[in-house]
């Protein structure tokens, strides 16, 4: 297809060149002429595209809107019809925020990748959530070997942003959540707690004006993101030793202040995570989501009205949840922001049944509650064994939900997801199929990722067997390869993302139920089935682990700095040497060298209450060194 655009289109050019690769579109002067009128001075944020009697037509308000505009007149051009699509934007922004900070920090590239892809789905900005991963000069800690981005780095990006209208700006921690930073002893002065700065310390106000500083230097956007969620440690380490007991809240409210000095003397639009006001308030043991939260109004005065709340809710899926915990907000009297979820916590795979649904509610409650700016979360939680180009889809809702009234059809997701990244939207939908698995509760509600601790669980062990009795899982991951194979599209330029997901599959085909035949043989004294275990179907799972470890290697260099990845490369370490010491350990056993097997003498139990029995799924695991052993890892006397 060809294009060629009438009007002024100055402003627009480095991103049509950019985005029409992505379409598969030439720049023609022999092509389809494109009127281009915008950004027009109007105060309904519409977009028009049409094609009429041979002519096309965008009119738009602001400038990422025409991004949208021209993958709709592709996309319905293909169609070979007329058409008129209008479209009003239902939020004032809506993106993505990225999670930089737990290993996997997008390379520059990587980064333009992924905006090329939000361009197209017509989002208007991105959020970088760095809690250590940018430099600060005179901190040579901070960040340190863990692919931090310099200044030029976030220029680059925010360069590449603005070519297509989206505002991209830091999200960073002025609290908690900065172990990888404190963890370093040259550093302990800073140090409250093992993730919390140590607050009303004079140091600590001097690297929190350079934390702001420069994380928002590289950046046209006056907006920043301070953190300050789940802090329930604050003031219970070193503070506590040199201060004693204060409350919480007036440590907390103190510091806030503390921080919003320097970010106003640098005419900063702050925002911050509103976890904690409300935990504070709830009386009942920090509960986010008690739907009887009150606000006391003593608190809420002391509260600045300068700093934007951002209320962050992942998992619920009815209208009421969503509307009560709004309305716990409203008398903190400050300007309400909402932060959802595509669900890459924790998995090789998406939650999607979990996020989709999720999303489609909070963003409908969030229209009907007048919430103007929102947000989708993709957190990297214990490692990131997955990735953000595999959220699209989930992303691809949340776009459009921002230029539809109502909920947007399905027909118009898969449509708007297949032309924005090239894949099919139930190719995405695999991915959930990766943890969602017989035995599980409707659309992995409860979270469960046995992709994860199926993999890395230790076959003489055996610690999740129980959770999985007969479920049949090697033929549902048998199944999953299958499918995996049938829908990828060696053409499409995202098809590598599939490469993972059906090796991990072809894994767990012959690895989430051995441990149980394991045992079985055992207990049964089966010599020769154990030999067969040993000697053939350990050494095949040790194969087919090298080949997922080398899928993933690629995929992760592909779009992350290496710094991390050992991190990963260690675990698939673990999984091979384990299985190279129990297939030596059976043999021993099998052929009279040794009395016992110890591990398989162990009666299996029940890993947690998180369990199909209770209706909570077939488990959840947040940590890997949990998955592939109950023994101590690390032991740290003395953290602080």
């Amino acid at each position: 297809m060809k294009l060629r655009f009438e009007g002024d289109i100055q402003e627009l050019l480095a991103g049509i060149q950019r985005l029409l690769p992505e379409l598969d579109v030439q720049f023609s002067e022999d092509g389809i002429p494109v009127l281009v009128e915008g950004p027009l001075d109007t105060q309904d944020d519409a977009l028009e595209v049409s094609y009429e009697r041979g002519q096309g037509m965008i009119r738009f308000s602001k400038k990422h809107q025409f991004f949208r505009g021209l993958g709709l007149l592709v996309q319905h051009l293909r169609s070979g019809d007329d058409f008129r699509v209008l479209e009003k934007q239902q939020f004032d922004q809506i993106g993505p925020m990225f999670d930089l900070s737990r290993n996997a920090v997008l390379t520059v590239d990587g980064f333009k990748a992924i905006l090329n892809k939000l361009a197209l789905m017509g989002m208007n900005t991105v959020m970088l959530y760095m809690e250590d991963t940018y430099e600060i000069e005179g901190e040579p800690y901070f960040g340190y070997m863990r692919g931090r981005y310099t200044k030029e780095e976030l220029k680059e990006i925010d360069d590449y942003a603005d070519s297509f209208g989206i505002e991209a700006f830091p999200s960073i921690q002025t609290l908690a959540h900065l172990e990888e930073f404190l963890k370093w002893e040259p550093v302990k002065s800073y140090r409250d707690t093992k993730g919390a700065l140590l607050v009303g310390s004079e140091q600590t106000d001097k690297l929190i004006e350079k934390m702001i500083e420069s994380a928002t230097a590289p950046f046209r956007s006056r907006k920043i993101h301070i953190g300050m969620d789940e802090a329930e440690e604050l003031g219970r380490g070193k503070y506590l030793d040199l201060n004693g007991y204060q409350d919480r809240f007036d440590i907390m409210v103190s510091h806030l202040d503390n921080v919003l000095a320097a970010v106003r003397a640098r005419g900063l639009k702050p925002m911050m995570w509103s976890d904690m006001f409300l935990k504070l308030a709830s009386g009942k043991g920090d509960d986010y989501y008690d739907k009887e939260t009150t606000i006391p109004e003593d608190m809420a005065r002391r509260i600045p009205k300068d700093v934007d709340m951002v209320y962050w809710d992942y998992t619920h899926t009815e209208p009421e949840d969503y509307t009560k915990v709004i309305d716990n907000h409203r008398p903190l009297g400050c300007n309400l922001v909402f932060a959802g979820a595509v669900w890459i916590f924790n998995t090789f795979g998406v939650n999607y049944g979990l996020s989709l649904n999720a999303s489609d509610v909070a963003l409908q409650v969030c229209k009907e509650e007048g919430i103007r700016e929102v947000y989708a979360t993709m957190w990297g939680d214990d490692g990131n064994e997955g990735n953000p180009f595999a959220a699209l889809l989930g992303l691809q809702l949340y776009a459009e939900h921002a230029y539809t009234e109502g909920t947007p059809s399905q027909a118009q997701l898969a449509q708007r997801v297949k032309l924005c990244t090239g894949v099919e939207m139930e190719a995405f939908l695999l991915l959930k199929d990766l943890d969602e698995i017989p035995g599980q509760e409707p659309n992995n509600a409860k979270q469960s990722n046995p992709s994860k601790f199926l993999l890395y669980q230790d076959v003489l062990l055996g610690l999740f067997d129980k959770q999985i009795e007969g479920l049949a899982l090697n033929d549902h991951y048998a199944k999953l390869e299958l499918a995996i194979q049938n829908k990828r599209d060696k053409n499409a330029a995202l098809d590598y993302l599939f490469e993972m997901p059906e090796k991990l599959s072809a894994v767990l085909k012959r690895k989430s139920e051995i441990g149980i035949r394991l045992k079985q043989a055992y207990d049964t004294q089966d010599h020769a089935t154990l030999r067969h275990i040993a000697e053939v179907e350990l050494p095949a799972i040790a194969a087919a682990v090298t080949e997922l470890r080398l899928a993933h290697r690629t995929q992760w260099l592909r779009m992350f700095k290496p710094f991390g990845w050992e991190v990963i490369d260690i675990r698939y370490g673990g999984v091979l040497t384990r299985l190279d010491t129990a297939a030596m350990r059976i043999l021993d056993y099998a052929e009279g060298r040794i009395p016992r097997i110890e591990e398989l003498e162990q009666e299996r139990l029940v890993y947690s209450t998180t369990n199909r029995w209770n209706h909570k799924g077939v488990g959840w695991c947040s940590h890997y060194y949990r998955m592939a052993s109950p023994n101590v890892f690390y032991h740290v006397l003395n953290p602080f």
